[in-house]
């Protein structure tokens, strides 16, 4: 099929004819300067370019990364140079894919190559989040042809992109990539458990599409009766590598997997959110202890919904999330949705900040400390702090300030004095109590999980 550059244009919403001109010349280039070159499936290099411009504009990006994906693979795999690229599209479009091209040779065996390429990634993004928009696109396709790869190949490539892209992208908000790479990764790279979770899961799956789909009927029913009719719905069965993880994390239980079928409503207004959810609670018995307010307390990437989990009435649960438009496109494209508006350059400076935090740690010390499932914990204030499962006070006092943490002598969780080694659990309130004569004691470091706090109770 021809790979049509106007398809893409027409996915832009605001772009201006000489932005248009930009995605032209760049598709024109890249198509010429790549010829005949042929991927392993045997397909033409250029439609794999073409699918990774594809995947960028499809989130929204603006017309220079678009441009940038037909542009990226030019510098490794044909005799163009960077003044060239400079020359015909400036700056701005060089640094992006000379930014990508750096990371062409990530290995995920040899600790400091694969050291050095990462931070070369990270530090390449510190600049302009652009880059990284492009490399997790250019990622998704090569996961889509995966199966073309040498077999030696795809389980290392796949457990990179699961450690790696995936989590970043889940960490940047950008569920609607971080979900697609899971799940495409997920067969190559634990290919036992995804064939043990496909098979417990396809027994029962078009069973509980059906108990969905008439739960969601009764629910909208229930909702227009109180007057509520100003929403859109609809439903999804958790992805599989999501719901992998939960079977592990539940003991290979499927039935304490209680967000396995899920139910979005999408509102108008923030206060609507909260009317629906009266409505809900008033004729569905809401499972306690599975009510998430990430309205009032945002996730470190921006992320916002109600979240509640009710009883069907026929033995299911049903996690429903509610939100309203422009939450729902901040929950799908995260970061990627503030490219082209204001209102978003205070999560990105965020996470500008979140990505500069990592440059000075190995890979190993970036999944643990900053793409590892996280926890929220509350300060006496109110302020949420952001931590890896499993931290403990002693971590929390130290990314709070390095000085608390030097200066720690007691804790307090939900307002009692606990021990400073109390592994925390989501939603506590932990108040830190400091004393001038207090410091650091090196059995600390069997209580800690962060790096951070490891490396300054070591230092002292």
């Amino acid at each position: 099929m021809e790979n049509d550059v106007e398809k893409i244009i027409s996915l832009l919403t605001k772009a201006s004819e000489e932005e248009k001109e930009l995605i032209r010349k760049a598709y024109d280039f890249a198509k010429v300067a790549h010829g005949e070159q042929k991927r392993n499936s045997g397909e033409l290099y250029f439609n794999h370019l073409y699918e990774t411009a594809k995947n960028i504009a499809e989130l929204g990006m603006d017309p220079v990364s678009v441009a940038a994906g037909f542009l990226h693979d030019i510098l490794e795999e044909t005799k163009i140079d960077a003044q060239i690229i400079e020359k015909k599209f400036g700056k701005e479009i060089l640094f992006i894919v000379e930014g990508v091209s750096k990371l062409g040779t990530l290995k995920y065996h040899g600790a400091d190559r694969h050291n050095e390429s990462l931070r070369k990634l990270l530090l390449a993004t510190s600049k302009d989040l652009r880059v990284l928009i492009v490399k997790l696109c250019d990622r998704l396709h090569n996961m889509q042809t995966l199966s073309f790869v040498p077999p030696e190949k795809q389980k290392r490539i796949a457990m990179e992109t699961l450690e790696i892209y995936a989590s970043i992208a889940n960490r940047l908000g950008i569920r609607k990539l971080s979900r697609e790479l899971e799940d495409l990764s997920f067969p190559f790279a634990h290919k036992e458990g995804y064939d043990e979770i496909s098979s417990i899961f396809k027994k029962s799956y078009d069973e509980k599409l059906e108990n969905l789909e008439k739960f969601r009927k009764s629910v909208m029913k229930e909702l227009a009766k109180s007057g509520f009719i100003n929403f859109h719905s609809d439903y999804r069965v958790k992805g599989l590598y999501s719901l992998y993880k939960k079977y592990l994390k539940s003991k290979k239980d499927i039935d304490k997997i209680y967000d396995l079928m899920a139910m979005r409503i999408i509102v108008e207004k923030t206060e609507d959110c909260y009317k629906l959810l009266g409505i809900i609670h008033a004729t569905r018995k809401p499972l306690p202890g599975r009510i998430k307010d990430y309205i009032a307390f945002p996730k470190f990437n921006g992320y916002q919904s109600l979240h509640t989990t009710v009883f069907t009435g026929d033995g299911d649960l049903v996690e429903i999330q509610i939100r309203t438009k422009e939450m729902h496109k901040e929950a799908e494209y995260g970061v990627a949705s503030h490219s082209l508006y204001k209102e978003g350059e205070k999560n990105k400076k965020q996470i500008i900040h979140w990505i500069d935090a990592m440059l000075p740690y190995s890979v190993s010390d970036i999944k643990k400390d900053f793409l590892s499932e996280r926890i929220f914990i509350f300060t006496p204030k109110g302020d949420v702090i952001d931590l890896p499962t499993g931290s403990s006070a002693i971590d929390f006092a130290y990314s709070i300030h390095t000085d608390i943490g030097n200066k720690m002598s007691g804790v307090k969780i939900n307002g009692k004095l606990s021990p400073i080694s109390t592994i925390l659990k989501g939603g506590e309130i932990v108040e830190i109590i400091t004393s001038k004569n207090a410091r650091p004691n090196r059995k600390w470091l069997e209580h800690v999980k962060t790096t951070f706090a490891k490396k300054h109770i070591k230092n002292l």
